[in-house]
């Protein structure tokens, strides 16, 4: 975790400054940014290991900004700042392809703790003999949390590479939204938060997302996931 770059974006000068300190001290390498559009350039000429920004600015939003960043192809994490702290707030900004979403004020310790979950999540770590579970053309070994296929890996943010390692514990098993939000650390907004990462990873593995093959829907249950070729 030594080093990660993670680029914090806030029109809070003193935040910012806050926040550049605290996350140095903790090992991280630190760029910031007081609005999306000092963000994007920034984001032209390095690429971060992490992103968190604040979701009201002025000019360009940080929901705006995620949503570009995705759209682009980036999958590193990406955690929201916001003072609204609605449940339905929060699934707005999973939708738009955060990863994860802190309501402020926060306390720096805990945003400290959500990096480090994620870009554990994110950066593929070996371990052991690979597990292969076979999901069409697609593959998915367990043990490094990489998601290949005919044209290479496919590349998964942490929040949509850590929903396929919950399925994958229990193929063939019907996880609870409930059971599954709790293992994804998502407790407080819920289950319907897992059907955002649902329908983010279907588009991932499903080669057709109206009849789901591989992450079925079992009604009035929750989800499961049937591996096959």
């Amino acid at each position: 975790m030594n080093q990660a770059h993670v680029l914090v974006v806030d029109d809070d000068a003193r935040l910012l400054r806050l926040l550049q300190r605290f996350l140095s001290e903790n090992g991280f390498r630190i760029t910031t940014a007081m609005d999306a559009e000092a963000a994007r350039k920034i984001l032209s000429v390095t690429q971060p290991d992490a992103m968190v920004a604040d979701i009201t600015m002025p000019g360009e939003d940080g929901l705006s900004l995620t949503r570009w960043l995705r759209e682009k192809g980036q999958v590193w994490p990406i955690i929201l700042l916001t003072a609204r702290g609605e449940p339905a707030d929060r699934i707005i900004g999973l939708e738009s392809g955060a990863d994860d979403y802190l309501g402020k004020p926060f306390e720096p310790r805990e945003l400290l703790l959500r990096l480090q979950t994620h870009l554990r999540r994110h950066v593929p770590r070996p371990t052991g003999a690979p597990r292969l579970l076979r999901l069409g053309k697609l593959e998915f070994d367990t043990g490094r949390g990489l998601l290949s296929g005919p044209e290479g890996i496919v590349h998964l943010t942490s929040g949509e590479a850590a929903l396929l390692g919950v399925l994958t514990r229990s193929p063939g098993d019907i996880l609870s939204r409930e059971a599954i939000a709790e293992a994804l650390g998502m407790d407080e907004i819920g289950e319907r938060a897992v059907d955002v990462q649902v329908t983010r990873l279907r588009r991932r593995i499903e080669p057709d997302q109206k009849e789901p093959r591989f992450l079925q829907t079992v009604r009035g249950k929750g989800y499961v996931l049937k591996p096959g070729s």
